[in-house]
């Protein structure tokens, strides 16, 4: 019933920021709009990680240890979108990131963008 699209990845420098975006699309008959937002990645050959989530009734999002302090969350609820500003990349922030949008206790998810992180 969500549909999601990443947008904003890409090769960066060490030390570099990106910008990601996910636009999600609430396709229920309801239209209630989505409930909490966020971010995985996976890099090659390891597992899928968490990266952050941000509830639609707070004002902040909640972050893996990993990120803290590096990587911001915004969301404009309104337009069903969710940012990830990513600062002070390293090398193992490479990976693709992963939109999701929970809704009615079901979790979607987007397709990815990549993010490059060269040393």
């Amino acid at each position: 019933q969500v549909q999601l699209v990443e947008s904003g990845g890409g090769l960066v420098q060490a030390g570099g920021s990106l910008r990601l975006s996910c636009v999600g699309s609430d396709r229920s008959s309801e239209n209630n709009g989505i409930d909490s937002m966020g971010w995985f990645r996976q890099a090659p050959g390891k597992e899928q990680e968490f990266v952050g989530i941000f509830r639609r009734a707070e004002n902040f999002g909640h972050y893996a240890d990993s990120v803290q302090g590096r990587f911001t969350m915004s969301r404009d609820s309104s337009k069903n979108t969710l940012y990830l500003q990513m600062d002070k990349l390293q090398p193992e922030d490479t990976a693709k990131y992963i939109c999701c949008g929970d809704q009615h206790a079901m979790r979607s998810w987007g397709r990815g963008t990549q993010v490059t992180v060269s040393a």
